[in-house]
């Protein structure tokens, strides 16, 4: 981390509403939560016991999408808008841990986050690992932040895991992802994972937890999650079930197709 980062105040936190890093922590049997997080968490799992599940499929789909993009796409640099909390397996444990010269930014906008990230997200001597506090919404100053790190004119992984149903309309989303990956250069990129609006108790435990005081989730249907992609070239087996995406034989249990579409494809 820079020295910037490593100075900078304790952000105050809001505990007094749930917040989805909060409650993906407690999902994951993570500690850095509230009762308000647990409570809306045990809440959605009344509705869709599933999204235990759910949430772990997607953290091992991080790690399988980080370890293709370092070991095989041959990719050393990183953009991880949305991380979320520190927990195992970050981006930069994966990747630095198959090339150690790897250089990763987080981006999140949470207290909490920035708080955990000031200690815990540091990485390799020979890479880099830093965090930039910045609203998806503003493509900008992420890009800008991320720059001070990473070299914009080679080849960056942008992961966008989680986050864009955070974005209310569907068409500033995809103004988001096009901005972002205009400002990388072919050979370039893209992780998207999403929650898709296929199964009928999700969306009902969504919309229990949009009323929650919480930042809203979108679902979107798989139409709209491909839309992502659109002038990028996916990687086989293109836009599927995250848990079907080169499922890793070390992995406990089958995997089962869930709720939640995850992709990995390249800038020409």
């Amino acid at each position: 981390m820079t020295d910037e980062t490593q100075h900078r105040p304790t952000p105050q936190i809001d505990s007094s509403v749930p917040h989805s890093a909060r409650i993906f922590n407690y999902w994951l049997g993570g500690k850095d939560n509230y009762p308000v997080d647990r409570e809306a968490g045990d809440r959605f799992r009344e509705v869709f016991p599933e999204i235990v599940d759910l949430a772990r499929s997607g953290r091992q789909f991080l790690v399988r999408t980080v370890r293709f993009l370092t070991a095989e796409a041959g990719i050393r640099q990183f953009l991880d808008v949305g991380t979320g909390l520190p927990t195992a397996n970050n981006t930069h444990e994966i990747a630095q841990g198959i090339e150690p010269s790897s250089r990763i930014v987080y981006v999140d906008n949470d207290p909490l986050v920035l708080a955990h990230a000031q200690a815990l997200l540091v990485g390799t001597e020979e890479g880099a690992t830093d965090y930039i506090e910045a609203d998806l919404d503003d493509p900008e100053a992420i890009l800008a932040g991320a720059a001070q790190t990473l070299d914009l004119s080679e080849p960056v992984a942008i992961v966008l895991q989680g986050i864009l149903a955070h974005v209310d309309r569907y068409e500033r989303a995809l103004e988001i992802v096009h901005q972002l990956m205009a400002a990388v250069p072919s050979g370039s990129y893209l992780v998207v994972r999403d929650g898709a609006d296929t199964n009928a108790a999700y969306q009902d435990a969504i919309n229990r937890y949009n009323q929650s005081g919480a930042v809203p989730y979108n679902l979107r249907s798989p139409e709209q999650i491909a839309g992502y992609l659109d002038g990028l070239e996916p990687v086989e087996p293109g836009l599927v079930s995250c848990p079907l995406w080169r499922p890793d034989t070390t992995d406990i249990g089958t995997p089962v197709e869930q709720a939640v579409l995850g992709a990995v494809a390249r800038k020409p």
